[in-house]
């Protein structure tokens, strides 16, 4: 496997070694192991995750807040994706800047978010099967959001806002500057 730190420091594109001959291929998407060397600390994913969505879905920007709050390693199984972190740490060097990869089930790249980022992400295929691992259960109280088209953010979800399909949760969600997110940036959210 190969972990690539992004522009972002925290947000890490994983890209692991495919084994494949005429009968198919083989891949390693999660050794522990490898996975704490790469980012510095432990994490204990509790529970995976996986949504089927049509081409044009966009799910987020969504995040939970401490104490509930989550790291996600997020792949796509099929189709393709544009996925998006926004940092929504107070006090950071990067405090509402993003990172964007595209991730496929032809590339079998992997996106590690972890607390103290808003995730989402939007379809580009016809149809897409989106897998994610957690470290922390679902919290409806600490569930909350941010707006996807805050023109502060400068996001290019790459389909036109006319084709995008959200649910209703994601067309009332507060834009950065009206955000509380109680994540600080010197605050380490793993120990």
């Amino acid at each position: 496997m190969k972990f690539i730190p992004q522009t972002i420091p925290g947000l890490i594109l994983i890209e692991p070694k495919i084994h494949g001959d005429e009968r198919g291929y083989f891949i390693e998407t999660f050794r522990q192991d490898l996975f704490e060397q790469s980012i510095g600390y432990k994490v204990n994913f509790v529970q995976d995750n996986e949504s089927r969505s049509s081409k044009g879905v966009l799910r987020g920007l969504h995040f939970q807040l401490p104490p509930h709050a989550q790291s996600k390693l997020v792949r796509v199984i099929e189709g393709s994706v544009l996925d998006v972190a926004v940092d929504i740490r107070e006090n950071s060097p990067t405090f509402g800047q993003h990172v964007a990869v595209e991730l496929t089930g032809e590339n079998n790249h992997q996106f590690f978010v972890p607390r103290g980022f808003a995730h989402g992400f939007v379809v580009l295929s016809e149809h897409a099967t989106f897998a994610y691992k957690v470290d922390n259960y679902y919290s409806p109280e600490c569930d909350r959001g941010l707006a996807f088209d805050d023109e502060h953010l400068g996001i290019d979800w790459q389909i036109p806002r006319d084709q995008l399909q959200l649910s209703s949760k994601d067309t009332k969600q507060p834009k950065l500057s009206a955000l509380e997110t109680s994540f600080d940036y010197h605050t380490n959210y793993y120990a």
